[in-house]
């Protein structure tokens, strides 16, 4: 077979177990009279959903934080900061677009209200909005304008709101429940199609002393039923966030975790097999610790659920923007190993553009994502393994190429439409008689990068020494890295 690039099977399978036949899956059941190699087998064949498929190969989404607190000089608002301090005096939402694109993103994530409760787009519901500020003269829109330039430079739209607020006297009542679906309402029909919603989970205080209990449930089916292609995320049931806000994914990521009992009697309640027909289950316990899918863990639980990775950080040490962080922006190599520790490891990147008072991204943030870029194409615009013979089978790939090429990176994908299933693998060299281990990982997933010392060869092969099934392996690449300059 010619080419490394394997084609991607799209058709649904049925996998024979324990003399049944089963349909892949978003979610299943284990059974107590399940074995450990049928729960494997159950849990290589759980899959993503298409809107969870979409968000994956976005690889690489920005976020948008903008707003009270880009005047105030703060991260984290306060109650009474008057709207007559939002003014930016050039803002321009094209740009912060265009620079997203420029970095290679594919989507971008607009903060339309944080927690200090001020709005970016002209609510009805309260008079904290962008309405009152001097802005356009009171007429504005950030973000109608950033959705006008995602149409406009082809680059799909996301929208944050914040479930906590600081400033809406409703907060820490059931009547704040109604008042969060309004606003998410307003948002998710005014401005074009939305393919992610992000949710924190952040929970303080209300004006009135009080705590909110959020009806998340209510919220998922608002989203659900006005734009239900959108992903929800973090605090949602199609994307969990990876842990940190470091930017570095695990070393292990499965995107197939355990489900509570409870959460499928949940599931089996409302007469739906597989949740994400209505998206109105959320995963519960602790999805941040390091472990949380391997063997160990799988075998104990009582379902299993496809719940992905999204890795979030911010280009500067703030969230917002600080003129005294100007020229504490992360370095271009900085961008590039977050990359490598991000979208190499199994998740979506997530990178924070904070725009200033001005309305711009800084020059600073834009130079630097520039030179980021430039890495990246630099090594991976030429797969040096095309043109290899290659020769597989269940466990094992070889590439013989015409002749010997040096590499330093190496780009590995399974089919994760039909699940994931590596568990360990190492990429060897033969020059002589002998294989020669270059590199060794755990699990692929959608994508694994993996950096090494350079070496020259003309044979190169990926043994799989773990797999939960028959992997499905659909790129297996070399490539190698501009040398740096001193």
């Amino acid at each position: 077979m010619k080419n490394s690039v394997f084609m991607i099977l799209l058709c649904m399978r049925f996998i024979p177990l324990s003399g049944q036949e089963f349909r892949s899956a978003n979610v299943v059941r284990i059974n107590t009279v399940d074995s450990e190699p049928a729960i494997l087998k159950k849990a290589a064949h759980v899959c993503p959903t298409a809107r969870q498929v979409s968000w994956q190969e976005l690889e690489f989404t920005v976020f948008i934080h903008f707003g009270m607190n880009t005047f105030t000089n703060r991260e984290w608002g306060e109650k009474g900061t008057s709207p007559s301090l939002f003014n930016p005096t050039a803002l321009d939402a094209e740009q912060w677009v265009a620079t997203a694109k420029m970095a290679g993103a594919r989507l971008v994530i607009m903060v339309a209200k944080h927690h200090d409760g001020f709005c970016l787009w002209p609510s009805q519901f309260t008079d904290y909005t962008v309405k009152k500020s001097p802005w356009r003269g009171g007429r504005g829109d950030v973000v109608a304008e950033v959705a006008a330039a995602c149409k406009k430079l082809g680059m799909k739209l996301g929208l944050y709101l914040s479930p906590w607020d600081i400033n809406s006297p409703l907060y820490g009542t059931e009547a704040y429940n109604e008042h969060f679906r309004n606003q998410l309402g307003e948002l998710l029909t005014q401005y074009g199609k939305v393919d992610e919603v992000w949710f924190d989970g952040a929970c303080g205080e209300g004006p009135n002393g009080k705590r909110q209990v959020y009806d998340w449930q209510s919220y998922y089916t608002v989203v659900r039923t006005l734009q239900p292609q959108a992903v929800i995320a973090v605090t949602g049931p199609d994307v969990r966030w990876v842990g940190t806000e470091s930017g570095y994914g695990r070393e292990t990521e499965w995107s197939v975790v355990p489900v509570p009992a409870a959460a499928l009697d949940e599931i089996a309640a409302t007469s739906r097999q597989e949740y994400t027909k209505e998206g109105l289950f959320l995963p519960p316990g602790d999805q941040m610790s390091e472990d949380l899918g391997s063997r160990e863990k799988i075998v104990k639980a009582a379902g299993l659920v496809w719940y992905p990775s999204e890795v979030d950080v911010s280009i500067r040490p703030g969230w917002f923007w600080h003129e005294s962080e100007d020229t504490l922006v992360k370095s271009p190599e900085t961008l590039t190993d977050i990359w490598y520790s991000s979208v190499g490891r199994n998740s979506v990147l997530l990178l924070n553009l904070p725009p200033d008072r001005r309305g711009l991204i800084h020059e600073n943030d834009v130079a630097a994502l520039k030179k980021m870029k430039s890495l990246l194409d630099a090594t991976f615009r030429n797969n040096l393994a095309t043109g290899a013979t290659t020769l597989k089978n269940d466990t094992m790939i070889q590439m013989d190429l015409p002749q010997p090429v040096t590499f330093d990176r190496i780009m590995l994908q399974e089919n994760f439409l039909q699940g994931q299933k590596v568990e360990s693998f190492v990429v060897e060299t033969r020059s002589g008689p002998a294989w020669q281990e270059i590199v060794r990982g755990t699990t692929i997933g959608h994508k694994r990068l993996l950096r090494c010392s350079p070496v020259s060869s003309a044979k190169v092969r990926l043994r799989i020494t773990s797999a939960r099934d028959v992997a499905e392996i659909v790129h297996f690449g070399l490539y190698k890295a501009p040398v740096s300059k001193p």
